[in-house]
């Protein structure tokens, strides 16, 4: 049974819980299996040696969601080669696909955690209620230790971009 946190998160001002560990900068991030298209997965392996800058989105299809990924999209082209930015929802990889076709995003690697929620629970994001991954950021060293770690308290809220996008380039 996944950890439960509660008052750590919120809905437009509603209580949700999120399910799994809080982690904090230090913390070896917990490999994962992601699904990059319907039949290819990958895990943080094939990521070894890269900065990791992983935004986590409830689903593409929304306001907030979608600036944050054209954000990162925007920021990966001046990160160079050895960053990778990784966006993580529930969205199938078709949505996925069909999202980053629509808004020209060429930059970020979509990652789906709809199969069965693995990351959000190993990553303490998954919202119980409703089965969608909390917005967070997490930026991790080629090592895949964690050095930069932000859990959004609001979903509707962006996250710091600007610290985020800084503490990737900081690893350079």
């Amino acid at each position: 049974m996944a950890q439960e946190r509660t008052g750590v998160a919120t809905l437009k001002g509603n209580p949700i819980t999120l399910l799994g560990p809080e982690l904090k900068v230090g913390d070896k991030a917990p490999d994962f299996s992601l699904n990059k298209s319907l039949t290819e997965v990958v895990s943080l392996q094939d990521y070894a040696g890269k900065v990791k800058l992983v935004s986590v989105v409830p689903s593409i299809d929304t306001g907030v969601c979608d600036a944050q990924t054209r954000r990162f999209n925007e920021a990966a082209a001046g990160l160079g080669d050895n960053v990778i930015v990784l966006t993580v929802s529930v969205d199938t990889p078709f949505a996925q696909a069909r999202w980053c076709a629509a808004a020209g995003i060429d930059k970020v690697v979509m990652l789906s955690d709809y199969k069965n929620n693995s990351f959000g629970e190993s990553y303490g994001v998954l919202i119980k209620e409703f089965a969608l991954d909390m917005r967070a950021i997490f930026v991790l060293d080629g090592d895949n230790t964690i050095k930069y770690v932000e859990y959004l308290s609001e979903m509707t809220e962006h996250p710091n971009y600007e610290s985020a996008i800084e503490a990737a380039k900081s690893l350079v």
